[in-house]
């Protein structure tokens, strides 16, 4: 479980495809901390590390994960969203995000709003039912609260310190988004079709 507050910002060194997918990811985490096969969210995807070194670790990315992620669209380079794993007794600063990506939403507007921006993004028709005003959502692995739904699109508000922290300062329009659903908004709509 993740929290969906970014605590690195990592770059992708280095990528493999023996089959499905292997990714070197540096980080300024220590990771004499890490252990091999520990969960870190990584653009929001929870995913294990399989080797580590001085400043990076290895995780492997399925052709399943890649067909429901933008993990595939990776190159050297590419600054990489990074949370580890919630411990017992941390702080809870952002919400419940268990690190299984919904699906891809699209950014269709971007726009600065003082010295905030405004990003709004198109989410898969059958994910848009489950995203609120107010309620949150993790994209990229960030926690954020939806500011506005009409259809299908929705909005969000970017703070100069999320832009400073994360991958976020550099989104453009037709950028794929990683989308995770609250998980609550999921039981819930769940639950209601019981009802019906």
């Amino acid at each position: 479980m993740f929290t969906g507050i970014i605590t690195d910002l990592g770059r992708v060194a280095a990528i493999a495809r023996p089959g499905d997918m292997r990714a070197r990811i540096e980080t300024g985490y220590d990771t004499a901390s890490i252990d091999i096969g520990a969960s870190i969210a990584s653009d929001g995807v929870c995913l294990t590390v399989v080797d580590l070194g001085p400043n990076w670790y290895d995780v492997d990315i399925s052709a399943e994960t890649l067909s429901k992620t933008n993990l595939g669209d990776w190159t050297i380079g590419h600054r990489v969203n990074l949370e580890r794993a919630l411990k017992v007794g941390d702080e809870l600063g952002g919400h419940i995000v268990s690190g299984h990506v919904d699906g891809v939403a699209e950014v269709v507007g971007v726009r600065d709003e003082g010295e905030s921006t405004r990003v709004s993004l198109r989410a898969p028709a059958s994910l848009a039912r489950f995203i609120a005003p107010k309620g949150s959502v993790a994209l990229n692995g960030t926690s954020l609260t939806v500011n506005e739904v009409e259809g299908d699109v929705f909005g969000v508000n970017l703070i100069v310190h999320t832009k400073a922290v994360t991958n976020w300062g550099a989104v453009r329009l037709g950028d794929r988004i990683n989308l995770e659903i609250d998980t609550l908004a999921r039981y819930v709509a769940r639950l209601n079709e019981f009802r019906a």
